[in-house]
């Protein structure tokens, strides 16, 4: 694959800020006003994705957290932050947490081949694999265990939003932000929506709250 130099990066960035003011010249100026993003989205960093491009959406559109294999951290106060100021300041409408087929942060979990820094981050989703180890290991090929692990990977990342005092204090207050789970198919470029049902992760973290 041909890359881009720095010089053509930053050549690629001037003639797309000349299109955009040729297509509307308050672009930038209503750009610079602030965000009200109705979206947050917790993703992979794999650099791939392209994330306004696969979704067809606009600079302002999408709050983004990306980390390796799109993990919902329950100790890890970057991420904590973000969800917070994205919940609290920002009142996103959305949250989507979004993985991806291929993904080398489940292919290092499932192997178990990760090091260092790496190994340590992956190792819950490694702890996925073990509790629905039959129901992968029965899938014929190795990249359809891969995916299959991407799928309940993002599954569990939803169910730990919900383990977060933010969105308890969100769902007392009648005010979270819808969640979805997603996974992009780098192959394609479709976007397959899990269908994640969240209504009993929803209730728990309302029992939860109450106390």
């Amino acid at each position: 694959m041909k890359y881009n130099s720095i010089e053509q990066i930053l050549k690629n960035n001037q003639a797309w800020a000349a299109k955009k003011v040729a297509e509307d010249h308050t672009y930038f100026q209503e750009l610079a006003t602030g965000q009200k993003p109705p979206y947050l989205y917790i993703g992979c960093s794999d650099s791939r994705l392209a994330l306004t491009r696969f979704t067809g959406t606009e600079p302002g559109e999408l709050f983004v957290h990306r980390n390796i294999a799109n993990q919902v951290s329950l100790t890890d106060i970057n991420f904590l932050a973000i969800l917070e100021y994205a919940v609290v300041h920002l009142e996103v409408k959305h949250i989507i947490v979004g993985g991806h087929y291929g993904c080398g942060g489940i292919k290092a979990a499932l192997e178990g081949k990760a090091i260092g820094l790496v190994d340590n981050w992956v190792n819950p989703i490694r702890e996925i694999y073990l509790q629905k180890q039959d129901e992968i290991d029965a899938l014929p090929t190795q990249e359809e265990r891969w995916n299959r692990l991407a799928e309940l990977n993002v599954q569990m990342q939803v169910k730990n939003l919900y383990q977060t005092s933010v969105m308890r204090q969100a769902l007392q207050q009648q005010q979270a932000p819808e969640v979805h789970g997603w996974v992009v198919d780098i192959r394609t470029g479709l976007i397959k929506d899990l269908q994640v049902s969240t209504k009993k992760w929803q209730l728990r973290s309302l029992s939860l709250a109450a106390f």
